[in-house]
């Protein structure tokens, strides 16, 4: 008989590269069914079949915006529907294990009921929320609610039978706390290679009339720096040739970073994008020259490893990236062009450099994709199957 797995996530699943690489790897054996409970991404929610995961459209829509009271109210909204969701399946399909994906933590309560009749809960601790927030709402969150939201992770955390960790800085972090170090696993946020790899891709002794094609994908938002990147171009217009930046995404100051690049005549270099589901987006980045990360300095951007990062050496693109605790942890100046994070010039400085230096570029390419030798996905999926298993 098979184990029934649940998962709840506040994400478009489509789109969302961790849940869907964990869900899948699940779904694919014949001794587990998977059950996943995201949001609704047209008007009218889906129940739908994805490579063998039944993902079901809980009737709530994300919000993205600068309030962090309607972001809590959308968050609480969709943790009582899922609540609720998920008990009436549960009567009907009773759940062995229920995986929650943060953000934010307290989804983790809508597996209630499952809890009280012996289903085995884990945690997916996908971002830091109390510092994510102190970052994302600075000047707006007092001393008072940080510590709420260090306490609510703690709690959450105390009550999920087992946590995962996307990255060895961040689980530092929590022992800080007071977790035990045996409740946590760390699985890096590392991507398919089956959908990211490096066939296919040709991108070298490039004519001086080429273009030369600069990448950011993922959420818009100030803090992860999109800002610095497009003022960064706006020096090197005179410097590089057919200089492009491609934005991949969308976000709350996405409005904010069109603007500014027309406020700096940038608009043929600059080229916005919608976010794309993940089959397609390997296929847009294999054109790029180089990939560019300028995360603010924050205490919750030196615990992220960028999973965009990850993609990029998949992909064998080279990339430029602040000088932040988690990237440093895994990444020497070999695999990476270090800068100082929140320095246009210093940012200017890389990007340039690296367009001047084709070889390199080459080089630092294949010295970062040793990284995946060490812990790519095919690595990962095997223990993330006895992670399960143990469970």
């Amino acid at each position: 008989m098979k184990k029934q797995v649940c998962m709840i996530a506040y994400t478009y699943y489509e789109y969302d590269n961790r849940v869907r690489r964990e869900a899948e790897a699940l779904s694919s054996l014949e001794e587990y069914a998977v059950t996943l409970f995201c949001l609704k991404k047209d008007a009218v929610p889906r129940t739908y079949m994805l490579n063998g995961v039944e993902v079901r459209e809980i009737n709530h829509a994300k919000y993205q915006g600068g309030s962090n009271l309607r972001y809590f109210s959308s968050y609480l909204k969709f943790a009582l529907k899922a609540f609720f969701t998920c008990s009436s399946l549960f009567l009907k399909r009773k759940f062995d294990i229920i995986h929650i994906h943060n953000m934010p933590n307290f989804l983790v309560f809508s597996s209630l009921v499952p809890r009280i009749w012996g289903g085995k809960i884990i945690l997916d601790l996908h971002d830091p929320v109390p510092e994510m927030y102190s970052t994302k709402f600075r000047g707006k969150l007092d001393k008072f609610v940080f510590k709420i939201l260090c306490w609510e992770e703690i709690i959450a955390c105390w009550f999920a039978d087992k946590l995962i960790c996307v990255n060895h800085v961040q689980m530092e972090k929590l022992l800080t706390k007071g977790i035990p170090k045996d409740k946590i696993t760390v699985f890096l946020n590392v991507p398919d290679p089956t959908l990211f790899n490096q066939n296919g891709r040709i991108k070298i002794n490039k004519g001086e009339h080429s273009h030369f094609k600069l990448v950011y994908h993922g959420t818009l938002a100030k803090r992860l720096g999109i800002d610095l990147i497009i003022q960064a171009v706006a020096k090197l217009i005179d410097k590089i040739n057919g200089l492009e930046l491609y934005i991949i995404g969308a976000g709350d100051d996405q409005n904010e970073f069109i603007d500014l690049s027309k406020q700096l005549s940038l608009e043929k270099h600059v080229h916005f994008l919608a976010p794309v589901p993940i089959e397609k987006l390997s296929e847009i980045l294999k054109d790029m020259d180089l990939g560019v990360i300028a995360n603010r300095k924050s205490e919750a951007t030196e615990l992220m490893l960028p999973v965009k990062l990850l993609e990029y050496i998949a992909l064998r693109i080279p990339a430029v990236v602040p000088k932040l605790k988690a990237i440093k942890y895994y990444f020497n100046e070999d695999m990476v062009y270090y800068f100082e994070p929140d320095n246009i010039d210093s940012l200017a400085k890389a990007i340039l450099e690296m367009q001047q230096d084709e070889s390199r570029r080459l080089e630092q390419a294949q010295m970062a994709h040793k990284f995946l030798e060490r812990f790519g996905w095919e690595k990962h999926k095997v223990d993330f199957i006895n992670f399960y298993k143990k469970i």
